[in-house]
């Protein structure tokens, strides 16, 4: 009888975009730990290459750190030369680049009844603020997806692995940016799936619940005393398991979506949230 494992990653060429940053690296591990080797693309060159660097010796893989900015297709097209030459073909690609800024998010909650904190609302918002988090998270997945992915085509198949967030399904309150850039997400997903379901390339999601990181710490914990802040409290009590996830938590998911093990599944998004989607509040 076949006994199921994520061989079949084994000596893959694997490109994620923001591998540097805390749930790209934890991503990268869990693939070196499976065989893959892995191009770490990093708007800091310097971060992309230290990762590259500890996946090889710790893993023994072959992994290079590269520079690309993933709304600035000229850049990734250079990248994914660099990448070609020294890794071979692309296999898979994981859109992991992405995350919010306080300048796309509002102060307040709701809007008075009285309009008297409108400077504090949606009306307020800096609009430059609100376009350089929608175009990161959602342009950030189109461009790589359309230059990394031609490899696939040509090879007759692929993976692509999406990151998307509980905002996708249920957007959160003060962040209106990236809530609906992870929606936009969702949807592309399931679009792209269909789209390139007759080449063998499949195309899924994971979206992360709560985990702490730099780019939500803000708003979870109080920057001077590090306790949860009203808001982070409120998550807390709105995911059944009670707790914020750990980066390591996405690993299981992303290897199930990337490997044969699923090779009948494409255009979905897997929540990793504690339980938070499926409760009610009651």
């Amino acid at each position: 009888m076949k006994k199921l494992s994520f061989d079949d990653l084994n000596g893959k060429v694997c490109v994620i975009t923001g591998g540097g940053g805390i749930i790209g690296r934890s991503l990268c591990v869990g693939l070196a730990s499976a065989g893959v080797n892995i191009a770490v693309i990093d708007l800091v060159k310097s971060a992309a290459d230290s990762l590259a660097a500890e996946l090889h010796k710790e893993y023994n893989i072959r992994s290079i750190g590269v520079e690309g900015n993933v709304l600035d297709k000229e850049s990734l097209t250079k990248a994914k030369q660099e990448i070609n030459t020294a890794l071979g073909k692309i296999d898979i690609l994981i859109n992991c680049a992405g995350g919010n800024n306080a300048k796309a998010t509002t102060k307040d909650e709701f809007v008075n009844k009285d309009g008297s904190n409108l400077e504090q609302s949606f009306y307020g918002l800096d609009i430059e603020g609100f376009r350089k988090v929608f175009d990161l998270n959602f342009l950030g997945t189109i461009l790589p997806t359309m230059v990394f992915t031609t490899d696939m085509v040509e090879k007759g198949g692929g993976s692509v692995l999406n990151i998307s967030s509980m905002n996708g399904f249920r957007p959160l309150t003060k962040i209106p940016a990236y809530s609906a850039a992870k929606a936009s997400i969702n949807n592309f997903t399931e679009w792209l799936a269909v789209h390139l379901a007759k080449t063998n390339i499949r195309v899924n999601a994971i979206a992360p619940g709560f985990f702490l990181t730099n780019q939500n710490r803000f708003l979870l914990t109080d920057e001077k005393t590090g306790e949860l802040t009203a808001r982070g409290h409120k998550i807390l009590n709105g995911t059944p398991m009670g707790k914020f996830g750990e980066p390591d938590d996405l690993q299981g998911a992303a290897l199930y979506l990337l490997s044969d093990i699923s090779k009948f599944v494409t255009g979905i998004i897997i929540p990793v949230d504690g339980g938070f989607n499926a409760y009610s509040g009651v």
